[in-house]
Order: C-alpha cells, then structure tokens, then sequence
C-alpha cells in the first residue's frame, strides 16, 4: 500500500513506523495510580481481565475472518505485568497484515472505545506489524517472520486461550486457566 494511500487513523505515524502519541495518550489515568509494581490490571479486577480476554478473542476471530493463519491467543497475565494477552496471526501477504490490524482497530475503537497505543511495522515492508492496544498486543506476521521470532516459544510459559469457542458470557478469570 502507498504511503499516501494509509486509512486516515494512521496517518499521524512518524516515518520510522512508530505512530506518535499525544501529549495525554501516553500518561495513566489517576484510577491506575493504585496500581503496584508488577501487578496485573486483571490481578486486581475480574471486570478488567474480562474486557481484556473480550478484545483478545475478538481480535482473534477478525484475523480469522480475513483468512489469517495459525491464530494463538496467550494469556500472559501469569508470565508478566506488561500485557495481559498477544493474539498473534500469520498472514500471506502485507495487504493482509494491514487488513487485519485495521479491522481490529476499527473494531475495538468502535465497539470498546478501546484506544490503540501504538503500531510498529505499518510502513515498512517487514514481516511483522505490531499493534499495541495496552492490555492486548496483536502480533500480525509473515510466514517467515512467524518462524524467525518464535512468540509462542519466547513466551511458552503462557497459557493458550482458546478463543475460537469464547462466548461474551464467559467470566474466566486467570485463576481458571489450568494451563
């Protein structure tokens, strides 16, 4: 896709890829000042892990209806305090990837007023495009790419979601996942 061509949501991108956030996007909310260190939003509320587990499936389900590959959904809110879930997908070409990050985007921002943080890989013809949405990461790759940086190995201590037979009414909570 032409640089002059992106969807006018990520126009406001710096040139090297990293989109740039205003002065108000990158500070917290004084509702996360109770926050301690290394502890989880979803540690401390179920209603959080539930909204966070929602995106994550639902960003799932979209790369799969745009015919993304090899969807995995981690749930890493055992493994680390930075996310709470990386839904990662293969797809077959650039066009694809960037299908597939805008629809999420479009979706959560629509539907939650969930706000994207952060995208890496949008402009450059790489084989990984990063969103960031704060509690949910999505990994979008290239076949090659998949392979070169191995997430679900890096990150084999995570629990697997399975997010093909989540229903909105699920409640699951970390201390659910057996795995």
């Amino acid at each position: 896709m032409p640089i002059d061509a992106l969807p006018a949501d990520l126009a406001d991108e710096s040139a090297d890829g990293d989109e740039e956030l205003s002065d108000d996007e990158g500070e917290f909310d004084e509702a996360d000042d109770d926050l301690a260190v290394n502890e989880t939003p979803s540690a401390r509320s179920p209603e959080l892990y539930a909204s966070s587990l929602r995106n994550a499936c639902v960003a799932a389900r979209i790369a799969d209806d745009l015919r993304g590959q090899n969807i995995v959904v981690l749930d890493l809110t055992r493994v680390t305090s930075i996310v709470d879930f990386f839904v990662i997908a293969t797809a077959n070409s650039q066009r694809q990837m960037h299908a597939i990050a805008d629809e999420v985007n479009r979706k959560l921002k629509r539907e939650d007023g969930n706000k994207r943080i952060s995208v890496e890989g949008y402009r450059t013809q790489g084989n990984w495009l990063l969103t960031d949405y704060g509690d949910v990461v999505l990994h979008v790759f290239t076949q090659e790419g998949r392979a070169t940086y191995a997430l679900e190995q890096l990150w084999a201590d995570a629990g697997r979601i399975d997010w093909q037979n989540w229903q909105p009414t699920d409640t699951a909570t970390p201390a659910d996942d057996p795995s």
